[in-house]
Order: structure tokens, then sequence, then C-alpha cells
């Protein structure tokens, strides 16, 4: 798998995490009496994605291991 290929893997991923973790809580927030409360939760999901994209980028730059010489 190329160097990439996986940079394009790890940014799908995240984009999918995101649209996934954003969309219903942002529709909670909006629709709910009780969704104000979740923007104590919103720091944390941020944070979230971030850390999650910082490892996704860690595994998309990672060399590979070198196949036998």
């Amino acid at each position: 798998m190329t160097i990439r290929t996986r940079l394009s893997l790890a940014v799908a991923s995240w984009c999918l995490a995101a649209v996934a973790l954003v969309l219903p809580l942002a529709w909670l927030i909006n629709t709910r009496d009780w969704g104000v409360a979740l923007m104590l939760v919103v720091p944390f999901a941020v944070y979230g994605l971030l850390r999650l994209g910082h490892a996704l980028e860690g595994w998309a730059r990672a060399m590979p291991p070198p196949s036998g010489q």
C-alpha cells in the first residue's frame, strides 16, 4: 500500500468520523430543549477528532517494513 493511498484512507476515515459525530451532535443541540447542555460535550468531541486525526496521520505516514531483501 502506497503512502498516497494510506493518506487518502486516513483523510476519508477522519471525514466519516467527523460527520458521524458532528451531525447528530449539532442536530440534537438544535432540536432538543436539553440540547444546550450538549454544548459541554463539544470541546471533548473536537479534542477527540483532533487526536484521531493525529493518530491517522501517524498511521498514514509510517514507513512500511522493508520487504525481503
